[in-house]
């Protein structure tokens, strides 16, 4: 089962693409969609469109998993978080991909085993489970692997959540 991993955001869109079949894990490609913050709004979307398009296209996963949005204080911000995120889940659905969705803390809990775990314990963790050669930079695309792997074990559990969109 490939399965693209994401963490959303509207500067930085972090993605990782597994294969997760009898236990084990293979890492097909994984890296980050960005946008420039002085681009309008509406064309840092239409980018993720596409750069999510791509990635589709290329990777032909067979599921997506997202990390919900952790709302934060700044609203402005939050809001463009989630456009982005709607976005990406759009790209998502008009290639007919289940799309399913976990919570910081059940991401941390499947990937280290203790929900209330450090960024730090979790690239660590994500890092070793997939045997990559270094940790994947920036944070917000060793957090998509995370995902990935959250869903790839928790897909079967109470915790996998589809999003029937």
């Amino acid at each position: 089962m490939k399965i693209l991993g994401v963490d959303p955001g509207i500067a930085i869109a972090g993605w990782g693409v597994v294969d997760y079949e009898n236990g084990r894990f293979h890492t097909l490609g994984y890296d980050s969609a960005t946008t420039p913050a002085g681009m309008k709004t509406e064309d840092r979307l239409l980018s993720l469109f596409h750069d999510f398009e791509l990635i589709i296209n290329h990777f032909k996963p067979d599921e997506f998993a997202s990390e919900e949005l952790f709302w934060n204080t700044n609203q402005k911000t939050g809001i463009m978080v989630a456009e982005a995120r709607g976005v990406i889940l759009m790209t998502a659905r008009k290639h007919g991909i289940p799309v399913y969705e976990y919570t910081p803390l059940q991401v941390k809990q499947a990937v280290v085993g203790y929900g209330r775990a450090t960024k730090k314990q979790v690239i660590m963790m994500t890092t070793s489970i997939l045997g990559l050669p270094e940790a994947p930079k920036p944070d917000d695309t060793a957090d998509a692997l995370a995902v990935a792997i959250c869903h790839a074990h928790s897909k079967n559990s109470p915790l996998g959540k589809y999003m029937n969109l």
